[in-house]
């Protein structure tokens, strides 16, 4: 049994920032940070003090976390960027509103005594007799302290107190990660209102000392001598008042957690089998009621995406994703009278098909966009074409300048459209062997439904707007339209690029309606276009023929002929030799791909890839603190060597986003490695010690624990049976009481007999009536597997401190 979390974040918009620019306004871009752990950075919206964002994440990580912060950030190109403010929403709150945290919330300024983090190590104890109790505090070491100096480190001591009595350590130099083994001891006062407060300081020489945060028991009313021994999380001082600025804006947010218990495969097989039956019978089940059919039913447009993601990564896991949405058209196809409706709606099989070109399309979508609309990006034209929008601009060199007319700016933008029209158009036809053979053999099959159910020579088009109803309208437009949500660009466009983006968007759109007229009358300032377009709806036609002319043979081969690629990219890299310092100018720029069996490299993409790590080899994918290169945004791979003993290789990314990402990725492509390593140094050895906490044994335990559960969640992400399982019980479950009434409802319609359908012979119980049982089998799973797991005997241990919080 397992526990898992993940955190499901939307960082809409903002509005009325405060100006920071002497312009008057502001470059806002968004940190999110969980429990003070920077894992994302939106793009940098510029020039603006209402900037929408529209970014989505979901993140993994460990349910032991406690917020989750989002900080304001205004950019500069020449200085520090600015704080505008923050936002911090617990743990608890989260747990408060299961649907999900939404709405607007005020930006507060940031208080540095409450920007803490880090936890301690201490224990405490009662000793001696009734007439002489002391009070011993011991204080071993802290771990991932806040950041205070200029140097990316602190100067840390602790700072003990109880009953009017204060008592300080030493200080460590220039570490976040300190160790100090000293032991304080006071006498016990059992009258004492005063509780045990232990602070964690920085030190400075010349200005006031820095908070890092602070523990505090409370000891009145021990009447045995008992120890209390673990680490503590450190917490902000919340003894000052709170002064409400009110002129930071406001940031507008979703944010929803998910606790899962996902218990062992085994338990899901009957959910399973039931449901792969259910495909595998086919649309033709000779009257019997279709589970899928009740699913789709009960299925609520607010949760609708989410079932469909689960069921696709369900069945591709089961090998039956086409079988499964084959079984979708066919059902969606019986409901459908006018063909101009099909598929345009957000059905079960319309957001089922949509989700599955995400997951099984994305590095396909990446090969046939990424060319145009990095050229897009490269170029930025000023392309217009509705007249009402055109700006008016001097044109020519110095000393000859004129005005360019409204005609001559639609002239050209044509020309420039065009142009990017008929490159994308190139490498969608030359794209047919490169997609992959599933998607093929889908498309080929939702073809073949729909030639069926609306055939004749008036309906000719029908079967081709199908396809491209979800290739080009819910695959290619969105993606062309915004392009970082897919991964094609790192930041977001600007206004000028993306108008351009929008107005091929439009393009591609016409084109996968196969419907030149519909749309010259709908929007006539697009009739420039037409005869290019014309020709492309032509050369779609041609490519969906090509691209649904698969064998099976084709189609079974395919994928077993490649090797999974699951992120590839340029990173600096600098491996660890000898026992001399190491320095950030010795970073080498290499060419990295991981796939699912090794990390490799090359000079170049298309140089010949040398074997790097092994996958099965690697211990440990973390971060490194930023004084030990003078970069925050440095990674290091923990791995076993030929002869068994550890090495480390440090590589260097441009970003946060693109840290966590790798980061990510390799944390899950080692989910089952069996020796990942419980701590590490985010440091570096340099000379006879460690960075981080000045140990000098190089192989001794590291300082910090590891953090393999915190991934991203991405659309090519490996996949996951049990969790997919678990999900889609949840929803079931969680629908059963309105499954169970639908169901009534349709035997009703039919005429059939209730008591027939329940009874226990296997051959009159159809699938509605087994799914019940099996959902009633693992909820009474769930219950007994947390019974057993000795969380209730862990909560009413005998402790013998109060934490206050």
């Amino acid at each position: 049994m397992a526990k898992r979390s993940s955190l499901f974040i939307r960082v809409v918009e903002g509005k009325h920032l405060p100006a920071k620019d002497i312009t008057g306004s502001s470059d806002p871009y968004c940190i999110v940070k969980i429990d003070n752990e920077a894992i994302i950075r939106t793009a940098t919206v510029w020039k603006t003090l209402s900037p929408f964002w529209g970014e989505e994440y979901e993140v993994h990580l460990p349910p032991t976390f406690h917020s989750v912060s989002f900080y304001v950030m205004d950019e500069d190109a020449l200085s520090r960027d600015d704080v505008i403010g923050k936002v911090c929403v617990t743990r608890d709150v989260l747990t408060a509103h299961p649907k999900g945290y939404s709405g607007w919330l005020n930006l507060t300024e940031i208080d540095p005594d409450e920007e803490v983090q880090g936890e301690i190590h201490l224990q405490i104890e009662i000793l001696g007799s009734d007439a002489a109790r002391k009070l011993r505090c011991s204080v071993f070491e802290a771990r991932d302290l806040a950041r205070k100096d200029r140097n990316g480190a602190s100067d840390p001591f602790v700072r003990v107190r109880y009953n009017s009595k204060t008592q300080e350590s030493s200080v460590v130099k220039k570490s976040c990660y300190p160790r100090w083994n000293e032991t304080f001891e006071f006498d016990l006062d059992e009258s004492a209102t005063e509780k045990l407060c232990i602070e964690v300081w920085d030190w400075d020489l010349v200005s006031r000392n820095d908070f890092l945060g602070k523990v505090v028991f409370n000891i009145q009313g021990s009447q045995t001598i008992q120890q209390e021994e673990g680490w503590f999380r450190l917490r902000p001082d919340k003894s000052k008042p709170r002064v409400d600025e009110g002129n930071l804006g406001s940031l507008q947010l979703q944010v929803r957690l998910r606790d899962e218990t996902v218990l062992p495969g085994s338990y899901y097989q009957p959910l399973v089998q039931l449901l792969c039956q259910e495909v595998k019978a086919g649309p033709k089940q000779d009257g019997k009621l279709r589970l899928i059919t009740l699913i789709d039913e009960t299925t609520t447009a607010e949760c609708r995406q989410e079932v469909a993601i689960n069921l696709v990564k369900l069945f591709l896991g089961q090998g039956l994703a086409k079988e499964f949405l084959d079984l979708l058209f066919k059902l969606e196809l019986d409901k459908t009278d006018e063909p101009n409706t099909l598929f345009r709606s957000n059905s079960l099989a319309s957001k089922s098909m949509e989700s599955f070109l995400k997951v099984a399309g994305m590095q396909y979508l990446h090969s046939v966009l990424g060319p145009t609309v990095n050229r897009v990006f490269d170029e930025k034209k000023y392309i217009e074409l509705d007249p009402s929008k055109v700006e008016i601009k001097e044109v020519g060199c110095s000393g000859l300048h004129r005005i360019q007319t409204e005609s001559e700016v639609i002239h050209q933008s044509t020309q420039h459209l065009q142009s990017y029209l008929t490159d994308l158009l190139i490498a969608i036809a030359k794209s047919v062997r490169t997609c992959p053979a599933t998607i093929r053999a889908t498309f080929r099959q939702l073809f073949k439904r729909v030639e069926e159910r609306f055939p004749g020579n008036k309906h000719k088009n029908v079967k081709f707007i199908a396809v491209t109803s979800f290739l080009c309208l819910r695959f290619f437009s969105p993606a062309i339209m915004s392009p970082k949500l897919f991964h094609l660009r790192e930041k977001h466009a600007d206004a000028r690029t993306s108008r351009t983006l929008l107005l091929l968007a439009k393009a591609i759109q016409t084109v996968g309606n196969m419907d030149a007229a519909a749309s010259r009358a709908k929007e006539g300032w697009m009739a420039p276009l037409q005869p290019t377009i014309q020709q492309s709806i032509s050369q779609m036609k041609e490519f969906i023929t090509k691209l649904i002319d698969l064998e099976e043979k084709e189609e079974v081969d395919q994928p077993k002929a490649q090797t999974l690629v699951v992120k590839e990219g340029p990173l600096f890299i600098h491996k660890s030799k000898g026992k001399g310092p190491l320095l950030s100018s010795s970073f080498k720029k290499l060419y990295f791909s991981l796939t699912s069996e090794a990390l490799s490299f090359a000079k170049t993409p298309n140089s010949k890839k040398s074997s790097f790590i092994t996958l099965s080899n690697i211990r440990a994918a973390e971060k490194v603190e930023e004084k030990s290169f003078g970069s925050s945004h440095v990674m290091q791979i923990i791995y076993a060597d030929e002869a068994g003993q550890l090495e480390m290789a440090y590589l260097q990314c441009k970003c946060v986003n693109e840290l966590n990402q790798w980061l990510s990725a390799l944390r899950k492509v080692c989910v089952n490695n069996a020796e990942m390593l419980g701590s590490y140094h985010p440091g570096v050895f340099k000379g006879d010690k460690w960075s981080c906490c000045h140990q000098k044994d190089k192989t001794g335990l590291g300082c910090d624990k590891t953090r393999h559960g915190v991934t991203l969640q991405e659309w090519n992400d490996p996949l996951d049976p049990d969790l997919e399982s678990q999900l889609i019980f949840r929803h079931l479950f969680g629908v059963r009481d309105l499954m169970r009434e639908k169901y009534l409802e349709m035997l009703t319609e039919k005429n059939e007999n209730v008591l027939l359908r329940q009874s226990g012979d296997p051959e009159n119980v159809d699938g509605p009536t087994r799914l019940f049982q099996v959902l009633q089998d693992l909820e009474d799973a769930h219950h007994t597997a947390i019974f057993s797991s000795g969380t209730l005997a862990d909560r009413d241990r005998n402790c013998l401190l109060e934490l206050q919080t």
